[in-house]
């Protein structure tokens, strides 16, 4: 069985699904980074949700931004895929999803995002560029990188 893919808006998301993306970030950014930071930032109200399912379960998530409201370009962040299906390798196609996403939804084809910087060969493998120094967010380094 394999992955479905959707994109929806946040007024769209069921109360089921707000609450599962909700969870799955918690796992990853607070309990598995150990990063106790607020991971609701106030956008995903204006954010479009690509949310990948496998047997009916939220495994993938990533938030689709138009220009403007995380970075001058179009951006995608909280880049997440559930710790017990990464072996399957579905991040590559959750980017690929949110690059076709934000061209698809926004007519934009410049993306802008915020890395953590050990995931930089991974986002490269996508067609980034490192545009800045390293940089701390929530006390995880970061680095800022562009797709053309």
């Amino acid at each position: 069985m394999a992955i479905h893919w959707k994109i929806k808006s946040f007024d769209s998301l069921t109360v089921y699904e707000l609450y599962d993306i909700l969870q799955l970030r918690s796992e990853i950014f607070v309990v598995e980074q150990n990063c106790v930071y607020l991971d609701l930032d106030g956008k995903d109200k204006v954010a479009l949700h690509l949310i990948g399912e496998f047997e009916n379960k939220i495994v993938a998530h990533a938030r689709l931004f138009k220009a403007g409201i995380s970075f001058k370009n179009a951006s995608i962040g909280r880049v997440t895929v559930a710790a017990d299906y990464r072996e399957r390798k579905w991040g590559h196609d959750l980017m690929q999803q949110a690059i076709a996403g934000i061209q698809d939804n926004f007519g934009e084809y410049k993306i802008t995002i915020g890395a953590q910087l050990y995931l930089k060969k991974f986002y490269q493998s996508h067609g980034f560029t490192q545009t800045s120094e390293m940089y701390l967010e929530d006390d995880i380094p970061h680095i800022e990188m562009i797709k053309e």
